[in-house]
């Protein structure tokens, strides 16, 4: 039987050829260092791009923070009683208020509850409130509205700018001892 392969399981070893040495040429040389520092820029381009989604992560957090707690997605008025303003809390001192607004005073079976809670975050505000509150009288509530709430702000997404009381309307609390209102005789 004629074996033409190669038998590698023989004692007999054929040397191989030594690779020659061959001398790099100033052009391939400069080919191979730009081929290492293309790898290099790829590491760099990976890393630019870890930093910019980390920085996009960041400026998206940020703007979802702000638009959260401290940018007001509603600013509004009630009209109502306040019934009560009291400074509260642990650490940071706020004031805060309840309110019954009017679609309370038209329900019967709601009289005494408050339905429009508040924080008032000016001082001079919150002593105007308790002014009010003492007097009865009939008031519009100005406030900003945010989704979330921070703890120096208040307890409430509701915080008073502004209070007017409302000169047009009734000023006495319906919740208070009425007075019968005159009638008119016929004669």
């Amino acid at each position: 039987m004629d074996d033409n392969f190669d038998d590698y399981f023989t004692d007999e070893h054929v040397p191989e050829e030594e690779p020659q040495v061959q001398q790099e040429t100033e052009q391939e040389r400069e080919e191979r260092e730009i081929k290492e520092a293309t790898i290099e820029r790829r590491g760099a381009s990976v890393k630019l791009l870890l930093a910019l989604v980390i920085v996009a992560m960041a400026v998206f957090l940020g703007w979802w923070m702000w638009q959260h707690y401290f940018h007001p997605y509603r600013v509004s008025q009630e009209k109502g009683w306040i019934m009560k303003v009291s400074n509260e809390g642990t650490i940071f001192k706020t004031f805060e208020g309840e309110m019954i607004s009017e679609s309370y005073v038209q329900d019967t079976l709601l009289a005494m509850k408050s339905d429009f809670r508040f924080s008032i975050a000016d001082d001079s505000l919150a002593r105007k409130a308790l002014r009010l509150a003492q007097d009865g009288q009939r008031v519009v509530l100005t406030y900003d509205e945010y989704k979330g709430t921070v703890l120096w702000r208040g307890d409430s997404r509701h915080v008073v700018t502004a209070i007017e009381t409302d000169a047009d309307l009734v000023k006495q609390n319906p919740y208070k001892d009425t007075q019968s209102a005159p009638q008119d005789k016929k004669e």
